[in-house]
């Protein structure tokens, strides 16, 4: 499913450095970090669903990263409607299409919903440079 393919490009920024700034000075906006709900702010939704995404899809697929413009419209459409408390968690896993029984996808699911999980997350990584599980 190509929104599979999405979402492994949008967690590799997370991961790889190098990824994530040339994704930064793509989208103009942002830190380039577009792994999770918590990490993907107003600026990079607007930019990833606007003029930008076919530049994105581009990069994406000389990283490796096969999708189309309306496939990472509609992740990060998802990502947006989940975080502002308008899709389920189980209709968010249908609409990017995993599985709710993926205990480590629920468990993500969860993370990022829960405002003060999220918060804390944010001021943790933010301000002491942690990660929080």
């Amino acid at each position: 499913m190509a929104t599979a393919s999405v979402l492994h490009f949008m967690q590799k920024t997370a991961d790889d450095e190098a990824l994530r700034h040339q994704l930064e000075e793509l989208l103009g906006v942002g830190d380039g970090n577009i792994s999770s709900e918590a990490d993907l702010d107003p600026e990079e939704t607007a930019a990833l669903k606007g003029e930008r995404a076919p530049v994105v899809a581009d990069f994406a697929a000389k990283n490796g990263y096969t999708f189309s413009v309306s496939d990472l419209i509609t992740v990060v459409d998802a990502f947006e409607k989940h975080q502002a408390g308008e899709l389920s968690d189980s209709d968010f896993a249908k609409l990017i299409g995993i599985s709710t029984s993926d205990t480590e996808t629920i468990n993500e699911v969860s993370e990022v919903t829960n405002p003060l999980k999220r918060l804390t997350r944010y001021l943790s990584k933010t301000y002491l440079g942690i990660e929080v599980g």
